[in-house]
């Protein structure tokens, strides 16, 4: 049981430490309007001075075919041939696929801190979709680089894929995987 600083249980906490990655989604459509719901929770993630370098890409329907195709394209002929007919049916079923991206900044600091945030917005997302019911496993595989795959998908020059999020109901959740104590990874100095 996670508690808060007085000792009592706490939501937030809970909802941090409850959450799982899910990969296996039951075949139930999830509404748009739920989607841009949780992206209005998400879009109040810390980010500096309010610069919001966030943008969207849903597919779902039958667009899940046009991101399931581009993504198995960006396989060698060896991996098509061994894998790409599994992954591509498994990305079609999925029931929604939303690309997270940020525009680039030529300033580290600033690229830095827009990162950060974009992250946050993430997590923030997969939270809110958890108490919905949601399953939501973040990837950033190899594929998010390939021009052929950002072409078709709709990134536009200037902008990193910060993460592709499956998302659906979950037909598996996974057991919760230990974490290291935090004191076992603190330094403090007095």
């Amino acid at each position: 049981m996670v508690q808060d600083v007085n000792g009592g249980k706490t939501p937030v906490a809970d909802m941090i430490r409850d959450r799982r990655t899910v990969r296996l989604f039951r075949e139930e459509p999830v509404s748009q309007e739920l989607l841009e719901r949780l992206l209005n929770v998400a879009v109040w993630a810390p980010n500096h001075m309010n610069r919001q370098p966030w943008r969207f890409i849903l597919f779902q329907g039958e667009s899940r075919k046009t991101f399931a195709q581009a993504m198995v394209a960006t396989y060698s002929p060896e991996e098509r041939g061994k894998y790409g007919e599994a992954k591509q049916q498994y990305l079609e079923q999925v029931p929604a696929h939303l690309i997270i991206v940020m525009k680039e900044d030529p300033r580290q600091k600033v690229w830095d801190e827009d990162y950060a945030a974009v992250c946050c917005l993430i997590q923030n997302f997969q939270l809110a979709a958890w108490e919905a019911g949601l399953g939501v496993v973040w990837k950033t595989n190899h594929y998010g680089y390939y021009p052929e795959f950002r072409d078709t998908v709709g990134v536009k020059l200037g902008e990193k894929i910060a993460g592709i999020l499956h998302i659906g109901y979950p037909r598996v959740v996974p057991q919760p995987i230990e974490r290291k104590p935090a004191e076992s990874l603190l330094t403090v100095y007095h």
